[in-house]
């Protein structure tokens, strides 16, 4: 499996963990800062730039294995979690 490094500053490492920690404590994605929607646009662009899987043909194959994978012998509830059938 490929790895890939995320850079982020002090500043954007802040500001997306209290972000993520809102999220574990209330399931709620709402922004409550500017800061919070920038940092997270500067790692979809880090992203966006490391693989090109997502533009592949098949990408919505290579998504469902790579969810499969990733969740394998979860089990749990996950806030927010929206089933689509």
């Amino acid at each position: 499996m490929k790895e890939y490094t995320i850079k982020l500053n002090e500043e954007e490492a802040i500001v997306l963990f209290e972000y993520f920690n809102r999220f574990d404590n209330t399931a709620s994605l709402a922004f409550e800062h500017a800061a919070e929607y920038l940092a997270l646009q500067k790692l979809a662009g880090q992203i966006d730039q490391t693989t090109p899987a997502m533009f592949k043909p098949n990408y919505d194959k290579i998504l469902e294995k790579a969810r499969e994978k990733i969740a394998k012998g979860f089990e749990g509830d996950i806030p927010g979690l929206r089933t689509c059938q």
